[in-house]
């Protein structure tokens, strides 16, 4: 089972990133944060229309509210099966965008389109079911899961490096892994910890879970819940994420290591095929040899206007 939490962030304008103006940045919409805008804000009305519209299609919505940056989104809906999940993640974002088109403004999806305020995420809620029962719980085990719960975290840590690619997949996503705006890039497991990969929810059997922190919005969903999966069932087991370890490992900071990682991984390319690997990391240098190596702290047009997500909106809106 999978559900994904989808953070975004509201700027002023229509098409605002194919319109990007690299001196004058994005103009957000709210300064507010968490739980902030009243409802007569523009960021409120965009929440609670966005809200309506994903009811309409079948969406059951949990929580509809203001994240912690300011004029930053995120609707909540009951889990479902992988496949379906990745469909809503689709659909979430299109709604999305298509309300604010609505309104005048934008939906966008970039991990960190502004620096200097936190990024935007996609969590990504995982458990397994067998025969109706939620085989991730053990109100014994080590934080209420079961063995193959706590394997299933070993094996995704263990792998972190190697498939944060797929987790990560474009030169703007990296931005959002800095340490200094609560960014999930610490390679290891905790209930509380922000700053962790995976977030391990209190919770009872129904509700028994992972939670992968580190996943960007702009992520294939389809290809994160198959990887995860893939990884999480069958990787080889390292418990890093027990104990103290004398350095904390984390993430890669920029696409060209996480590049990479991937490249050398031959766990990867079973799960994945060498073929796709090959074609998948391709398409990801082609993406960062059009953007400056080193970014600075000035979010470049380049990132913006050839971001595969704002491509494919440019296309969508051609039908």
């Amino acid at each position: 089972m999978g559900a994904n939490e989808i953070e975004g962030i509201l700027v002023e304008g229509l098409d605002a990133e194919m319109n990007f103006d690299q001196a004058q940045g994005f103009k957000l919409v709210s300064s507010g944060g968490y739980y902030h805008s009243l409802p007569l804000d523009r960021l409120r009305q965009f929440i609670d229309a966005t809200a309506e519209a994903h009811r309409a299609l079948g969406f059951e919505n949990e929580k509809d509210h203001p994240e912690v940056a300011p004029s930053q989104f995120e609707l909540n809906y009951k889990h479902a099966i992988a496949d379906i999940a990745a469909d809503q993640v689709q659909l979430y974002k299109l709604v999305a965008r298509q309300v604010a088109e609505l309104q005048g403004l934008t939906a966008t999806f970039l991990p960190k389109p502004i620096v200097g305020i936190n990024g935007s995420g996609m969590h990504t809620n995982m458990s397994i079911e067998k025969e109706g029962k939620n085989i991730f719980y053990n109100k014994n085990g080590n934080v209420h899961l079961s063995q193959l719960g706590n394997d299933f975290i070993d094996r995704i840590l263990n792998k972190a490096s190697a498939m944060c690619l797929v987790l990560n997949p474009s030169v703007n996503a990296y931005r959002r892994l800095d340490p200094n705006f609560e960014a999930p890039n610490q390679i290891k497991a905790s209930a509380v910890n922000r700053t962790a990969m995976v977030r391990i929810p209190l919770a009872c059997e129904k509700s028994a879970r992972i939670e992968v922190r580190s996943v960007a919005p702009d992520a294939n969903p389809y290809m994160v819940s198959y990887t995860l999966l893939r990884v999480g069932l069958e990787g080889k087991k390292q418990k890093i994420h027990k104990g103290i370890t004398p350095r904390t490992k984390v993430l890669p900071d920029n696409i060209y290591d996480a590049i990479k990682f991937l490249k050398r991984s031959t766990f990867m390319s079973e799960i994945l095929g060498e073929d796709t690997k090959n074609k998948y990391i391709a398409l990801k240098q082609a993406s960062a040899d059009r953007c400056p190596k080193a970014l600075g702290n000035t979010v470049k047009r380049s990132e913006v206007i050839f971001h595969h997500e704002i491509t494919n909106q440019l296309l969508w809106n051609e039908f």
